[in-house]
């Protein structure tokens, strides 16, 4: 039944696509990300915030830079990027207008759960309003994996985002080893060599 629903709504965006200008462009050229200078660095990792994902260690990692931030998901939990630290991280930068970013919905959605707690994969959601946002994590089945709401665009300016969709794909020191678009495939071997190594 799942495949069907994919087929189809990969169909539907296939004809998006066609349609759709790039989606690079948002509906306001103000509120891209790029038109924005980039923002000084984030306030300190607060301990006392939820952890986004998995268990928690015996010794926490050192923190890097990287994931030296805190915000509230889509369902208005508080995050806190501290909590990743020690593990390769993939920052998903998207938009909830954005036909490619509906394209890579499918791919996220099902290799996410398995790379949770080694390769966890972070939605950033920006350049839109949060009901639409919510309506895309629900239609792609986003549920299970977490969804940062920056519709101030702090994260996206923080790491220097321009357009959706762009992966920030973070090694086990928090270095960035990709910052931009990943298909489907390229996405999930990139997973599963974190996950190895």
């Amino acid at each position: 039944m799942r495949t069907a629903v994919r087929v189809t709504a990969a169909a539907v965006l296939a004809a998006t696509l066609v349609a759709a200008t790039a989606c690079a462009a948002g509906p306001e050229d103000g509120a891209r990300a790029g038109a924005v200078a980039p923002a000084s660095s984030a306030p300190p990792a607060s301990p006392a915030t939820a952890s986004p994902s998995g268990p928690a260690s015996a010794s926490p990692a050192a923190v890097p830079a990287a994931l030296s931030f805190t915000g509230k998901t889509l369902d208005g939990t508080a995050f806190d990027a501290a909590a990743l630290a020690g593990r390769p991280v993939v920052l998903w930068f998207w938009a909830p207008w954005c036909a490619t970013c509906a394209s890579q919905a499918w791919t996220v959605a099902e290799i996410a759960p398995a790379y949770r707690d080694t390769v966890p994969i972070v939605g950033v959601a920006g350049l839109g309003e949060r009901k639409a946002m919510k309506s895309f994590v629900t239609e792609f089945d986003l549920g299970g994996t977490t969804q940062i709401d920056d519709r101030a665009g702090t994260l996206w300016r923080r790491f220097k985002v321009t357009e959706q969709s762009t992966f920030v794909v973070l090694d086990r020191t928090g270095r960035v080893v990709h910052q931009g678009f990943l298909d489907g495939e390229a996405l999930t071997r990139q997973v599963e060599t974190l996950a190895r190594g």
